[in-house]
């Protein structure tokens, strides 16, 4: 074990007792490359970051060209700085009426806390209901969320007035009343293994909301900048939320999110109190340059129109009889194996072969897929020919 193996162990919080221990040199495009120089086909993108693949060239220029301006000033709305109010209007203009206003965070658990605050402002209300099988962060209020409580039991209490609903379920719908602030839901529910919204779901969920005049939060923390194929993934389903949740690939690898509204309803963190919510670094200065030329990059390149394409060549590729089912949103697949063990041989065969994949938080059983949007079909390929051999192994263990 190299010495930076070791001081990372002794040194850096771990969060498992089993960490991958890939140490990581340099990134290029699709590829992570390790000190011995060998390449490691990046299957998920840092959970959905690099959406333009590593160190893309218009990130680094944009990076590179305001680390010679300034960094650090004050950035919650005092300070006039370009690159924030650059970002903002073209957010502003990719997005239907009335989302308009934006609030910069560092990270999506961020723009959840941001949202849910707002939420209980502008209605004056003490209830949320969010989805069980979902994930909007680590934090407690943003944990509060979360269920079944595997994952934050420990931690307890949490917020109270936290109720849940079943996504796709349009009887729980009832449970929204006039004590409810904000529902808060994943445009396409990413950790219990890829649910997208089924028979009009979304349409009906926010015409209960707007029959209570509760707040909708979609949370595009995972869905959004192209992943699903549409810039927003809400575009495909007929509705447009109060709030808009963003970050991971919003920032090509630098870290920013953000909660978009109405001006109407995000000037309530202005007054009553004033300093409503208030951030130290969100909205950085150089993470909204590379925030900034990471859209201009999506907008005026052809990798979102090449999603749609690039899912079907997954799916056709990804045919084996232990795998009992592949959901996708886009470039956004899971691959559903017999049981977690299973899983986690296939991942340690792509390791060992060169292909970085993962799981989910709420679905041990299934594969994650989430390539940068950069992928060529010739690397699709390729991924799938080492995840096939993957299965295919396991699979000829468990059957003899």
């Amino acid at each position: 074990m190299s010495n930076l193996r070791q001081l990372f162990l002794q040194h850096v919080a771990q969060t498992s007792s089993t960490p991958l221990l890939l140490e990581i040199e340099r990134a290029e495009g699709m590829y992570l490359y390790d000190p011995e120089g060998k390449a490691y086909l990046d299957l998920i993108a840092g959970i959905g970051v690099s959406s333009l693949g590593h160190r893309h060239p218009a990130v680094i220029g944009a990076v590179r060209e305001q680390l010679d301006k300034y960094l650090h000033t004050i950035v919650y709305g005092e300070f006039v700085m370009a690159p924030q109010v650059r970002l903002a209007r073209l957010l502003a203009e990719q997005l239907p009426d009335p989302l308009e206003s934006v609030y910069f965070v560092n990270s999506g658990t961020e723009a959840t806390e941001g949202a849910m605050k707002l939420a209980k402002r502008y209605t004056g209300r003490p209830e949320i209901i969010s989805a069980r099988n979902a994930y909007h962060g680590s934090s407690q209020g943003a944990a509060s969320l979360m269920w079944p409580k595997d994952f934050t039991q420990a931690y307890h209490p949490l917020l109270p007035g936290i109720r849940h609903i079943t996504f796709n379920d349009t009887e729980d719908l009832a449970l929204i009343n006039h004590n409810t602030a904000a529902v808060i839901v994943e445009t396409v529910q990413a950790e219990c293994g890829l649910r997208p919204p089924a028979n009009e779901y979304l349409r009906r969920l926010k015409d209960r909301c707007e029959e209570t005049g509760t707040l909708l939060v979609l949370d595009e923390i995972q869905a959004g900048y192209g992943r699903t194929g549409t810039l927003w993934a809400f575009e495909q389903y007929g509705v447009v939320p109060d709030i808009l949740l963003l970050a991971k690939g919003m920032g090509g690898g630098m870290p920013i999110g953000a909660f978009i509204a109405s001006r109407e309803i995000m000037s309530v963190l202005s007054h009553h109190p004033i300093l409503g919510h208030i951030t130290t670094f969100g909205g950085h200065p150089v993470g909204c340059a590379a925030a900034l030329a990471t859209l201009q990059t999506l907008l005026q390149s052809d990798l979102i129109h090449q999603v749609k394409t690039k899912e079907k060549l997954f799916r056709s590729l990804l045919i084996h009889p232990a795998i009992v089912e592949v959901r996708s949103a886009g470039l956004w697949l899971a691959v559903e194996l017999p049981d977690f063990d299973f899983v986690q041989g296939v991942i340690r065969h792509c390791m060992q072969a060169g292909l970085i994949t993962d799981w989910f938080l709420f679905n041990s059983h299934a594969l994650r897929i989430a390539p940068p949007l950069i992928i060529s079909e010739e690397e699709i390929r390729k991924a799938c020919t080492i995840i096939l051999e993957g299965i295919d192994q396991h699979f000829r263990q468990v059957t003899r």
